[in-house]
């Protein structure tokens, strides 16, 4: 190593305040004051290394400085969380990520650990200013939420920490392959506050999983300090009882130290122990984002001694201090620097914004049978047996996990057959490894589905999303997350995953075990919606459910599990129905019903009756609300001219609400009559049985709708 003679010029004593000395320095033509906070031991690090990362590290807090000024000259990067004090952990991230190997969850704020890991300066401009060509997904997320898919960096979103149920869900998936892969989670310690980080935390130490969860501890949640919401300012404290978890603390301005911490991580990681947290030490420099003025709740004091114990400042020091390089090699750097940001910032700038007319591209993939295949209605064998719509789901998950060995399914109570025995059989013939128990955590069952699905594309994930639909609504930020990942990302992930529900009343089950949730569930883009109303149809959903790719959500009448005129003969094994296409229960003249799930066999009920007063009554069964065939029901309405829509959820917000809307916008012409409504009160179902029956509808409502629009 060359003496640096210009380094012992131009850095000298200042002051000290308590124990840690302060030193000033030039940098970029500037003298700052730098507390000399860490110790940056470069022991076992060759100068090759140390200058390499010091490259790094400044061309990150370039990017950094750069995506302010994009702000200033209102040109892009909207949204921007500056990394400044988090540098050394950043930097570590990045260089124990093995790219194209492991996986990495980075959050908004790691900007460094993204650039450290692999992602081009050029492409972190891209990400900034929303172009057609950002490889995060093309300007569809927020600037600043920086993705490389193809060298497994995983998007991830805007919900604070949400990503450590991938983590753990991605951990299980290594785990249940034999893969050396690790996955990391990064997140600051505010998401540590979730309900949801501390599910992914157990799953992850209860199975020993190979995740490596990095919290990047700056002491504030945009501008709620630490010590307002936690007990423990050091928050990895939190989860100290977690048994196969090894927590270890560094100092996160301190690339080294944090290396040390991460190494150690990795290696009780790989043992295969358990997970491991790294605690990392931070200071927040700048603001929280560019939305938010930190001046408003930081004394002038602590945001002098934060500036001073700038990371880069730091390094700066100590790399001119221990004679690793001289002030012109620096120098030399930091202008090789600045010319890679002109030259990626002018690339970049050239390239097409964000093409919005896009919009409609990766909402849902493609699915196996598409909704306009040329299916024929399946005769049945002659000597078919009879199925209930239990038996029916049960035989076909069984058929469907013998065909691919990739397919798995967990949820409460699985162990012993699901609570209504839908997968009875299944942990005993495809082994724990497959088809196992999960905690009474939902949020939890549908975010490690979407991490697991992460592994490979061919795996297919069956979960019990709750016991009863009722119980879903914790799960519902996970639903949300799945619904948007594959637009997101535009096109470069999609969960696979079928979600079952039993749904529905009628079993005297009151709050929490008899609500309907789908017109919540159809206000998200993304997912597919079906529910069965027989036996045949329960297989076709499922087997096509399971087949496709995206996320379906399956809901089953939990009614018609064992209702007699729900049975059907069994269909042949390579039987599916298409999504989107609806089915005519029974031909009619006079009125067409609309309806789904019971309300199909209330209908029924009603048509049949009516039938001796002379009304010929039309029953389309959608079978799928998500997408749903719009074209049957108006081709129906153009021959009966009436229309009724009946499902089991409430009227105000339910289903029918849209299908009568569009109705009204595309068939408005054909109606000689208001279209009627049938569901539920608007309240909740109550246990008792008159409860039950004056909320729930039946056969007489039906009736009294159709002769309404009849009569009108």
């Amino acid at each position: 190593m060359k003496n640096s003679t210009t380094a012992k010029k131009k850095t000298k004593k200042a002051e000290t305040n308590g124990s840690n000395e302060i030193v000033k320095i030039i940098y970029l033509g500037k003298e700052r004051e730098v507390e000399l906070y860490s110790k940056f031991d470069f022991e076992g690090f060759d100068r090759e290394t140390i200058l390499k990362w010091y490259k790094l590290n400044q061309l990150g807090r370039r990017l950094d400085e750069k995506a302010a000024l994009y702000l200033k000259m209102a040109k892009g990067w909207s949204y921007h969380a500056p990394f400044g004090g988090h540098d050394g952990i950043q930097l570590a991230l990045g260089q124990v990520f093995r790219a194209g190997k492991d996986f990495l969850f980075p959050y908004y704020r790691d900007m460094l650990t993204s650039l450290s890991a692999g992602i081009t300066p050029y492409e972190i401009i891209l990400n900034g200013l929303s172009k057609e060509y950002d490889v995060a997904g093309g300007g569809r997320h927020m600037s600043n939420h920086f993705a490389k898919p193809s060298i497994r960096i995983q998007n991830v979103s805007s919900c604070t920490g949400n990503h450590a149920q991938h983590a753990a869900g991605l951990g299980r998936a290594i785990k249940r392959y034999g893969g050396d892969e690790i996955v990391f989670c990064s997140t600051g310690e505010s998401a540590t506050a979730e309900g949801y980080y501390y599910e992914a935390v157990n799953s992850a130490s209860t199975e020993k999983l190979p995740v490596v969860f990095v919290i990047q501890n700056n002491k504030y949640g945009i501008s709620v300090p630490l010590h307002e919401v936690m007990g423990n300012l050091n928050v990895a404290e939190n989860f100290a009882g977690f048994k196969n978890l090894k927590i270890i603390s560094c100092d996160g301005r301190d690339p080294f130290d944090s290396y040390r911490a991460l190494m150690s991580a990795i290696e009780w990681v790989k043992s295969g122990n358990g997970p491991a947290m790294v605690h990392a030490d931070c200071d927040r420099i700048g603001s929280h984002s560019n939305s938010d003025n930190h001046e408003l709740y930081r004394s002038p004091e602590e945001l002098t001694t934060v500036m001073r114990r700038d990371p880069l400042l730091q390094f700066r020091y100590h790399i001119l201090n221990k004679n690793i390089a001289t002030e012109e090699e620096l120098q030399e750097i930091e202008s090789e620097n600045q010319k890679i940001i002109f030259e990626a910032a002018d690339k970049a700038e050239q390239t097409p914004d964000a093409d919005g007319s896009q919009w409609n591209k990766f909402i849902i993939p493609e699915p196996y049978i598409p909704k306009d295949a040329k299916t024929e209605e399946y005769e049945p064998e002659p000597n078919a047996p009879l199925i209930s719509l239990r038996e029916a789901i049960n035989q076909t998950l069984i058929e469907e996990f013998q065909r691919n060995p990739n397919t798995f399914l967990w949820g409460q109570d699985i162990g012993k057959g699901g609570v209504f025995n839908v997968v009875k059989g299944m942990p005993q013939m495809f082994g724990k490894e497959r088809v196992f128990n999960a905690p009474i955590a939902e949020d939890n069952i549908v975010g490690t589905a979407n991490g697991f699905c992460r592994y490979r594309d061919d795996i297919r994930v069956v979960i019990e999303g709750a016991e009863f639909a009722d119980y879903f609504w914790p799960a519902m930020e996970q639903l949300v997350e799945c619904s948007h990942d594959y637009w997101r990302t535009k096109g470069q992930f999609t969960p696979n995953i079928v979600i079952r529900l039993a749904s529905g009343g009628y079993i005297q089950g009151g709050l929490y075990h008899s609500q309907n949730i789908e017109g919540a569930l159809v206000t998200l883009p993304g997912i597919r919606i079906v529910t069965p109303a027989f036996a045949d149809d329960a297989v076709g959903l499922m087997r096509n459910a399971i087949r496709s790719r995206g996320v379906t959500m399956y809901l089953e009448p939990k009614f018609l599990y064992n209702f007699k005129n729900a049975f059907a003969p069994k269909p042949h094994p390579e039987f599916v129905v298409p999504f989107g296409k609806a089915k005519i229960r029974r031909e009619g003249k006079d009125v067409t019903v609309v309806a789904y799930g019971t309300a199909v066999h209330l209908s029924l009920f009603a048509a049949k009756e009516l039938e001796r007063e002379g009304i010929s009554v039309e029953v389309i069964d959608l079978r799928s609300l998500i997408p749903w065939d719009e074209e049957l029901v108006f081709e129906s309405i153009k021959k009966t001219n009436r229309v009724v829509i009946a499902h089991e959820d409430k009227v105000t917000g339910g289903f029918g609400g849209e299908i009568a809307a569009k109705i009204s916008e595309f068939a408005f012409n054909y109606l000689d009559a208001p279209i009627v409504r049938v569901g539920s009160k608007d309240v909740p179902v109550g246990f008792a049985k008159s409860y039950e029956n004056a909320i729930l509808p039946n056969t007489n409502d039906v009736i009294n709708a159709i002769k309404k629009v009849l009569n009108f």
